[in-house]
């Protein structure tokens, strides 16, 4: 059956702000992701699709089910928040343990499972270790097999890898398209290179409204021509960031390597036209938005 979370015009308003505005949406198989900067809405979006919040208008279905059965969404959803923290004085086992206890899994069940999860989290050699011992990525991942202990049909993961190193960041990275091989997987960050590296489809929200949603691909194509690469003097720098977005700065001694954003022909004569990254379409989508002049 195919698997699937319709969103249609959904809003939720605190007071007079709109978290949340006219969001219509719909996210199939795979890995999804959803950008955007802080206070977007992207958490509270997360929150509507993993029945913390009810929207205060609209619908959402996920497999069929609207949102308003919670109990049925949340029997077939695993939530991994931002701020997800677990009993730090349990071992990694123990943890799981209660938590498949409390979730009405047989002792028999849990047994079986858990240490299969670890393993797949790569834990399996830490799970005596105490959770408030753990790295931040391993507390991360340790997260991904709770929310994954009752084999859920989607997966929200909001801002996992924020703080992480690296080699941490890369390892969740692959463990989320993994996971996403057989279901929904939700990835919101404000970080670029983890949609650039794990999703095919996105969706960017601004200030409570979506503003893109399509391939990465697409998202690509409109900043195409408009990315260029030029080597100034710190003087030309500072001029220059006055007038176009700024995405990359390489120093070069007493000159700079910079890639920035403008329209409408090569901006002047040492600037050279440059294939698009996914930031940089990211970073015009968002001027574009924000009414930033690109062309100087």
């Amino acid at each position: 059956m195919s698997q699937e979370i319709i969103l249609k015009n959904v809003s939720k308003t605190y007071g007079k702000k709109k978290a949340v505005n006219d969001v219509s949406l719909t996210i199939s198989e795979g890995m999804f992701g959803l950008l955007g900067r802080n206070g977007a809405g992207k958490t509270t979006l997360m929150k509507i699709l993993a029945t913390i919040h009810e929207p205060t208008g609209g619908q959402v279905l996920v497999n069929g089910t609207d949102i308003k059965e919670s109990g049925k969404i949340r029997s077939m959803t695993g939530y991994l928040p931002q701020d997800f923290s677990m009993y730090g004085g349990m071992s990694a086992y123990e943890a799981m343990d209660y938590l498949g206890t409390l979730s009405g899994m047989k002792k028999e069940e849990r047994k079986a499972k858990i240490p299969a999860l670890l393993e797949k989290v790569n834990l399996a050699a830490n799970h005596r270790t105490k959770v408030r011992a753990m790295s931040g990525g391993m507390r991360r991942r340790l997260g991904i097999a709770q929310a994954i202990l009752h084999d859920p049909r989607v997966l929200i993961v909001d801002e996992p890898t924020a703080g992480l190193d690296p080699e941490e960041r890369v390892r969740f990275r692959n463990l989320l398209c993994e996971i996403a091989q057989d279901r929904i997987v939700i990835l919101s960050t404000h970080i670029v290179g983890d949609i650039e590296a794990t999703c095919e489809d996105i969706a960017v929200l601004d200030e409570g409204r979506l503003i893109f949603k399509g391939t990465v691909r697409e998202l690509l194509e409109m900043a195409e021509g408009k990315v260029y690469t030029a080597e100034i003097s710190r003087m030309e720098l500072e001029e220059l960031k006055t007038r176009h977005i700024v995405t990359a700065i390489l120093s070069k001694g007493s000159k700079a390597e910079v890639r920035f954003l403008a329209e409408g022909g090569t901006p002047f004569e040492k600037a050279f036209i440059a294939e698009p990254n996914v930031e940089d379409a990211y970073l015009y989508l968002m001027g574009k938005e924000g009414g930033k002049n690109l062309c100087g």
